[in-house]
This record gives structure tokens, sequence and C-alpha cells, in this order.
């Protein structure tokens, strides 16, 4: 007969369900009540009893929580359990499988160092022997070593499966100091040089003087001598001393364990040294079945299949290069910054040659109808396909439109930044920095404008697209007028709602005229009355000249108006 236990979550979900014990193992089903989709679909967990390895009791953050080690399956949760539940959860595994429930106690000092602990199943940052808190291996993502001193862990945030109830941690970075001598592990801790120096003062009497002895019968017996390197030590020496940084070391063991590496061989198929531009680097590209390895001199970056949403094949503008757009969701981080997309860029006309490693059973069975089996083409076209055939998802190209240079990019800024706008068949595209795609289903109305309007000669526009649902607008500046009128035709044969400010303003003035001259004469000032006011001047002119001949002419008139009214003059008296 099994124990039922209602209203207990199952890996921390938000979902509550019932949980039983029964001799075959463990079984957990989402309650009915609430009617969600989501709810609906949680399928029930099975776990049978040859799986379980070690069962722990401790508080949970709803009640008390009962922690199942398995030995394939990693780590299992079940909380929302009483504190009087425990006797009957002991009695009962240890009646049914023989497995011991150890009760474990929490460290709650609330100190941020350590002592961090790679178990089979989970890191276990502990402290004075108390865990603080574990992060079991497969909620792990990714790991990095971002510095001598400290490594970044990247938790999974893309599991279907995992639904849980508040916010998430997305990302730890634990600071680990010190270094380390070679890759040997006593009681599964590495040894630190500090270590190393104690047991070296520990053994340097008693074995010195056995290896000086074996050494010397061994001379004598075989009367060879053993080499020594440059500094008079021996080679074996040498490779003793080699040391790298705790961090380093824990970093290995932590990907080693949570399976973040996967083995070189099991890809189908790498890239080498490819040309990120964001983000920006050169990194090894391991696709496998599942997920794709990206591995930099410095960070590494691991994503699913199914994180991958769209694959954009581009030509670059300077006819030398061709971009390869990977739309991610959720995105790559690394700090505080996000990676929405991947831009890979190529040379145009590099070519690789390269086979697929698959058994031929399984291409046969998987793969046939979605790769080929070998390829030798350019690069670009290669990886294009075999993500196309791997995340089942299309890739688009450019469209019908071309520019006056018969290119498939105009080029423009956004912001500070300079770059190209790719006009698709159903979307806006800018590269490189920031990558913006804007689809056309989002956008309410397209506004071409002139760059600097108080300028008459003005040779480029602005085009504003503004987005629906009050979500703002995006401004393209600096577009060549010479792509004005091929944009806007493109546009409009896209059904997109086209407004053109230089030729509704033009519109306006003539249709003001228009309506003036219906009325009568248009009163134009000044302009109007250019030709009378010159009739008058000609002929003020020409009175100044008459005055001025009858001043000078020597045949003129003596007698005049003015000369009869002045008085005659006196004569002189003595």
């Amino acid at each position: 007969m099994s124990t039922d236990f209602d209203r207990i979550y199952l890996n921390q979900s938000k979902f509550n369900g019932r949980f039983r014990i029964a001799d075959s193992g463990l079984g957990w089903k989402s309650a009915n009540t609430g009617g969600s989709a989501a709810n609906q679909t949680k399928q029930p967990f099975l776990l049978p009893a040859t799986e379980l390895s070690t069962v722990q009791w401790s508080r949970g953050c709803r009640g008390f929580e009962l922690k199942v080690n398995t030995k394939n399956q990693g780590v299992v949760q079940l909380d929302g359990f009483a504190p009087d539940d425990f006797n009957l959860i002991k009695n009962d595994f240890h009646r049914r499988f023989n497995v011991q429930v150890e009760p474990k106690e929490h460290s709650l000092r609330g100190w941020n160092w350590g002592k961090a602990d790679l178990a089979r199943n989970e890191m276990v940052f502990a402290l004075n022997g108390r865990p603080s808190f574990e992060v079991p291996y497969a909620r792990i993502n990714n790991t990095n070593l971002t510095s001598k001193t400290e490594v970044a862990i990247e938790f999974n945030l893309a599991d279907e499966n995992y639904q849980p109830a508040g916010d998430e941690l997305v990302e730890m970075r634990l600071y680990v100091p010190g270094t380390v001598t070679n890759e040997e592990e006593e009681d599964g801790f590495v040894k630190t040089e500090d270590d190393v120096k104690k047991e070296g003062e520990v053994k340097a009497e008693g074995e010195g003087e056995v290896k000086a002895e074996g050494e010397g019968e061994g001379e004598e017996a075989n009367g060879v001598k053993k080499e020594e390197g440059e500094n008079g030590e021996n080679e074996d020496v040498d490779m003793v001393k080699e040391e790298k940084t705790a961090a380093e070391a824990f970093h290995e063991e932590l990907k080693e364990k949570a399976d973040i590496g996967e083995v070189s061989g099991d890809s189908i198929v790498s890239f080498q040294d490819v040309f990120f531009a964001t983000p920006r680097g050169r990194y090894d590209i391991d696709i496998y079945k599942n997920s794709i390895r990206l591995r930099g001199k410095t960070y590494e970056y691991k994503l699913q299949h199914r994180q991958i949403q769209r694959i954009v094949s581009l030509p670059k503008a300077d006819d030398i290069n061709h971009l390869v757009v990977l739309s991610i969701e959720p995105p790559l981080r690394q700090g505080q910054t996000t990676y929405p997309f991947l831009v890979l860029q190529f040379q145009k006309d590099e070519e690789t040659e390269v086979q697929l490693n698959l058994e031929d059973e399984d291409f046969e069975a998987n793969y046939k109808d979605k790769l080929k089996r070998e390829y030798d083409a350019k690069t670009h076209i290669v990886v294009s396909h075999v993500l196309k055939g791997l995340t089942g998802r299309r890739v688009m190209v450019p469209g019908e439109y071309k520019s006056k240079y018969d290119q498939c990019a105009v080029s423009c800024s956004y912001k500070a930044n300079e770059g190209y706008l790719y006009p698709l068949d159903n979307a806006f595209f800018f590269l490189t920095k920031p990558t913006l795609y804007i689809p056309f289903m989002d956008v309410s109305s397209v506004n071409i404008s002139r760059a600097g309007q108080a300028s008459t000669s003005s040779r480029t526009f602005d085009l504003e697209v503004t987005l629906r649902g009050n979500r703002g607008s995006t401004t393209f500046a600096n577009i060549s007028k010479e792509e004005q009128q091929l944009l806007e035709q493109f546009l409009k044969a896209r059904n997109l709602r086209v407004k053109n400010e230089d030729k509704e303003a033009q519109e306006r003035l003539q249709s003001a005229l228009g309506s003036d001259s219906d009325e009568g004469d248009i009163n134009m000032g000044s302009a109007g009355e250019d030709e009378e006011s010159a009739d008058e001047e000609f002929r003020a002119d020409s009175e100044d000249d008459d005055d001025l001949a009858e001043e000078y002419n020597s045949a003129a008139d003596d007698s005049s108006e003015e000369e009869e009214d002045r008085p005659s003059k006196k004569a002189k008296t003595d």
C-alpha cells in the first residue's frame, strides 16, 4: 500500500501536486485544480526504486524539503512537507528501499565565503560543514573564467519543463584565489600550493634519504647515470612544479561535472576561427545534436537549438564579406550585457569542405532529409544549411529590393552608429551595431523627411519608422537622396503607409496658390509694382536732365523767372 502526500511541489515549480511512495519507487502528479493549460500539460514524474542513491531532509522555502540524489537523473527536490511527516517518510524509505533519510541543517550565518564542493549531482557551497546553498548541475547552463581568480556560472533559463514560481537567478560569480599544482585531487578536493609546500616539508627528510639510496644503488648496479635538465633538476621535478590558478582548476572540474563541455568527437561538425561581429572576437563553433558551443580565448558560450528563432543570410555592402545573423531568445549573457543577435562574418568567396560526424544509421534515420553527408561549398552557405537542418528554421535572404547601386542595403545611421539598412520582403534589418529587426507587421507608418529642413540643397533624408501600439518610433538618418524614390516605391508595394513631408508641403503650397488665383488677381506686394515704379523713376530722371541742360547750355535763354524776381544791384556810392 502506498503513502500519499498532497500539496507537494516538484523541483521548486509553481504547481503543486500529489507525491506517492510505493514499493516500485516514487511518483508525483500535478493537481488538477486551476485548469491552466501549463498545469494540464505537466507530465507525471516517476522515479524507479533502483535510481535512489541518498536522501536528505532539510528546511525548504515552503516548509520542509525532501532531496533525492539519484544515480542517473540528477537531483530531485520535493518541497512542501510538514515537520510531522519526517518520521513517516524515514520509516517508509527504510522499510521499502532500505535507504536512510539523513537530516541536514543549513548554515544561516549569511556569510558570502566558504568551501565549494562539487558533489555527484550538485555544487554545494558550505560553511563550517553546513551547506549555505546547493546548485544542481542540471540548472547550470554555462561557466566562464572571467579573470584569473573569478568563475562565472550561468543558469539555464531555456528549459521548458522548469517553471519557477518567482524571480530567477541568471548568473553567479565565485572568487577563487590561490594556485594549485598539477591536477591531483584528494578526497574530492584540489590541493593548493600551501598544501603541497607543507607536504614537501614533511616528506623532505625521509624521502630524500630513500631516494638518494635508491638512485645510488641503481647507478652502481646498472652503471647508468640519470640525465639532468639545464638547471640540474630532474625533468619529473619540473612537471610537479607546473602551476595554474585555483579558479582555472575549479572551472575545468565544474565543466566536467556539469557536462557543459561536450567532447569534441561528439560534435556533428566544427568550424574553426570564425569572426564574430557580435559579440566581437574569434570563436570556434562546435555544433552538436541539441546545442552549439562557441569557444573563444576569453569567453565560452553555449546555446540550445531551440533558442535560435531566425537565421538571416545577408551580403555585406562592401562586396567582400557575407553575414549570417542568428536571432537568439532568450539571449546570451555576458555579465550585464545581453546578446539577442549573433552576427557571424565570412569572406564572400571563402570555401570549406567538411564531412558530418554521424553514423550511417543515425544519418539515414534522422538527418537524411535535413542535411547532406558531405559539404563542399562556400562557408556561409554550409553554416546556414547546417543550422537550418538542425533547428528547423528557414533562412531569410534579401528580397526584391535593389538600391541605385544594385545593392540590397542602403547606408544610414541609427543615433550615433553608422550601419546599413536592409529592407527585406517582410522586415527592416539594421546592421551591425546595434542589430535591429523590425517586422513590417509591427510598423504603423513610415515617414520620409528631409534632413536639415532649413537647407534647400539637402542631399540626405531621414526614414522614421513608427511602431504600432504606441511603442515609439525608430529613425534611420542620413540616407542618400538618390535612394528615396526606389525605397518609397518598395515600401508602398509592401502595403506600408508612407508619408513624404516634402511632397505634402509642395501639394499644400500648390493648392493654396490655386485657390487664390480663382478669386482674382494675386497681390504680389512690391513685386507687382516693379513696372510702374520703373516708369516714374525714368521720368524723374529725364526732368533732372532738362534742368542740367538748362543750367549748362550756353544757348539757353538768359531770361528766366528767377532773374526777373531778383532785385537789381545798387550802384556803388562814394
